[in-house]
């Protein structure tokens, strides 16, 4: 069953390709990558299940289970802070 898009599109290989290295990012949540594409958190196990060689899923599902920042909800408030050498005396 191919992956589809919001679009009811399947995703090209540069979106596949995409999807894959977001799912990779420690700081990039689910819902961004739903956002962008429009593929639930299963749907992106799913392609990544698919996709990827079984150690390396196995490797991606034990770093996500372990990563609160995957998960919008879960994050902490991340605040910006202006860089020390911008800092007004």
């Amino acid at each position: 069953m191919p992956v589809r898009e919001r679009s009811d599109q399947p995703l090209g290989l540069a979106n596949v390709s995409r999807v894959i290295e977001m799912a990779w990012e420690d700081r990039t949540p689910f819902e961004a990558i739903e956002l962008q594409f429009g593929l639930s958190e299963s749907a992106v196990i799913a392609l990544m299940r698919r996709e990827l060689q079984r150690s390396s899923f196995r490797m991606w599902r034990i770093r996500v289970r372990a990563r609160a920042t995957k998960h919008a909800a879960l994050s902490p408030a991340t605040t910006r802070h202006r860089a020390s050498h911008t800092r007004q005396a």
